[in-house]
């Protein structure tokens, strides 16, 4: 979502801060803007609504100048998106705020500023930040005073950057709930919502943890936590790479990540499984000094929270859970999860899944989880030193690399992987047959190049995809674990193409969906050579006999033949264990190739943001 960058530095910053906005665009957002303080110590700003290059054309013909700024892009909450509305917001010409979140207590905290004579010229929650701490600098505070003092009046979940006309040679930043992380350089600190933002100025970072306040100046960094202690955090060095937000060869980063996804397998793979054996990859241990091992073998329940793309991957490990372990497995989305009552459960493992590790419900999930008990709690994610990761009890890198396109899909073929690295650790502790291991140990090892295989129909599958240009709906369909297979390919086809997508079990069509079809509803289904092929094959039948246009990835053991209204794409012959994983893979270029003919934003589409770090 909102992205935040900051510098202070000896030189100027704002191309830098430009920069870290570009590299911050794939969070998606509706508007940018940046506040400087000029050497003559007045505070300028600039704010466009739209895209970052319509702030660089702002600019080019106003040029602003300074060695300390904050920059922002917003992605609309409370305002609708306009340039009024863009960050950094300012109050008296003296103080400036960029803020990533929601204040839940802002209309209280505004109609008291009105009362005291506070105008408000935005729409936003943010807007009440900067008065109210320009409001403690008026009465004598200094700059971080008055941040913490405001802080403690603040309800909800913020990252925020300040600066101030009268503190020149000072930045500072606090953060509860929404990520953000201080960069460190030679002479010079930099801010920002993650590392990408300042991969081109340091390696060399702070993660601020919850509660944190922290002062910025050009060669001192100084961290207090919530009680205002003076504290000291661990600085990382990070093996992130600049080229992992180049396009290379590639129209979209969507695209590339489709085709990086053989690596990401084989990255997420390596050193974690033998010929027979799973080797440990979680790492932690709980707070009583329970390792991976001692808990798997203890649990004897596992509850799932995810949302979006990350529930369904764990709604595909629920099957693989329950078919291979005689361990119960639910899963909630995390937004429905942490508002409801969970009765007592013995020795619960919970595990939480996302790709940033930031997103807003899953994190307020986990914090309930942790109030009310559990055997323990384990994260699966892409982000190192990330809230979930550093929250939770144990943890599991995925290993995709970075992942700029909003829409996932080298981070859930991965999230899936780690899943089922996670079910042969917990086979091994439960002491499972050692046959159940081998095969999943025999199918992750030739995952990767089965992948490669898939991809290699992009262009039959692109043809395929000229066929839903003018379709306003489309209905999946899948049965077992091929069912939330189909749910995250009517995910992507509804967040890049803005079709209408639907997903069904395949034997529920006889339940409603089968009133909807008709020769302008294309049907995709995935057919792997699974025991539940036959019966997916007559609910087939029931949509051919009806005039629905089918759309079938099947294994070409299936013996599915091709007709007038059933458009076959032939898939390799795929271990069962496997199947799932493979066969989201097609889907994803089906939609890609669907956005890419209708002309959509494929990498930031409309209204979304590829970490949601708000509820």
């Amino acid at each position: 979502m909102c992205g935040i960058v900051g510098a202070i530095a000896q030189r100027p910053v704002t191309e830098i801060l430009l920069e870290g906005l570009r590299r911050l665009e794939y969070r998606g957002y509706d508007s940018a803007g940046l506040a400087l303080i000029t050497a003559e110590q007045h505070l300028v700003r600039e704010r466009a609504l739209g895209k970052v290059a319509s702030l660089e054309a702002k600019l080019e013909s106003n040029p602003l100048t300074g060695t300390i700024g904050i920059a922002h892009t917003r992605w609309a909450t409370h305002g609708k998106p306009a340039e009024r509305n863009a960050h950094p917001h300012v109050s008296n010409n003296r103080i400036a705020v960029v803020h990533n979140g929601i204040i839940e207590n802002y209309e209280e905290l505004r109609q008291a500023l009105l009362a005291d004579g506070y105008e408000f010229t935005s729409d936003t929650d943010t807007e009440v930040i900067v008065h109210l701490i320009e409001q403690e600098e008026s009465q004598g505070l200094e700059l971080l005073e008055a941040v913490m003092k405001v802080r403690d009046k603040l309800r909800g979940a913020y990252a925020l950057a300040v600066i101030s006309n009268d503190e020149p040679d000072s930045l500072v930043v606090a953060r509860h709930g929404s990520p953000l992380v201080i960069g460190l350089g030679l002479g010079e600190n930099f801010i920002g919502s993650d590392i990408q933002a300042m991969l081109p100025v340091t390696t060399r970072f702070i993660y601020l943890e919850n509660g944190d306040t922290a002062q910025i100046s050009r060669h001192e960094i100084n961290i207090y936590d919530e009680h205002g202690e003076a504290v000291e955090r661990d600085i990382q060095q990070s093996n992130a790479s600049m080229c992992a937000s180049d396009l290379g060869e590639f129209r979209h980063y969507m695209l590339k990540e489709i085709y990086e996804q053989p690596r990401a397998i084989q990255s997420t793979l390596d050193g974690r499984l033998t010929a027979d054996r799973f080797i440990n990859c979680i790492v932690g241990k709980t707070q009583d000094g329970k390792s991976a091992e001692e808990v798997l073998a203890q649990l004897e329940e596992i509850q799932i929270i995810a949302c979006g793309t990350s529930y369904h991957a764990g709604l595909i490990a629920k099957y693989w859970i329950e078919s291979l372990s005689d361990v119960p497995c639910n899963i909630e989305v995390a937004s429905e999860y942490r508002y409801r009552r969970q009765p007592p459960r013995k020795n619960l493992l919970v595990i939480t899944i996302s790709q940033s590790g930031e997103t807003a419900d899953t994190l307020a999930a986990l914090e309930k989880v942790k109030k009310t008990g559990c055997l323990a709690t384990l994260t699966i994610c892409n982000v190192p030193e990330s809230s979930l990761m550093r929250e939770s009890d144990f943890s599991l890198m995925t290993l995709a690399g970075p992942e700029i396109g909003v829409a996932s899909t080298k981070a859930f073929t991965t999230q899936l992987v780690a899943l089922q690295l996670l079910l042969g650790q917990l086979l091994q502790a439960k002491q499972a047959d050692v046959e159940i291991i081998n095969t999943l140990i025999t199918g992750l090892k030739q995952l990767p190049l089965i992948v490669e295989q898939v991809l290699d129909h992009d262009k039959a599958i692109e043809k395929m995809a000229e066929n839903f240009i003018e379709k306003s709906n489309a209905l999946f369909l899948g049965r077992g674990e091929q069912y939330p297979v189909a749910m995250e390919g009517a995910l992507k086809l509804k967040e890049i193409s803005y079709i209408h997508a639907e997903a069904y079990p395949a034997g529920e069509l006889k339940h409603g969906p089968l009133a909807l079809v008709d020769s302008e509803m294309p049907i995709i289904t995935v057919a792997p050579n699974t025991t539940l092929l036959e019966k997916l094959k007559s609910n087939l039948e029931e949509v051919r006999s009806r005039g629905g246009v089918l759309y079938v990835f099947a294994d070409k053991a299936a013996e599915i033949k091709a007709q007038d209204n059933i458009h076959i794409l032939e898939m390799p012959s795929i271990p069962e264990s496997i199947a799932a994983i493979v066969y989201s893979v097609p889907l994803q270029l089906l939609s890609y190739h669907t956005a890419v003919f209708k002309g959509t934003d494929v990498d930031k589409p409309r209204n979304l943001a590829k970490s949601v770090t708000v509820e």
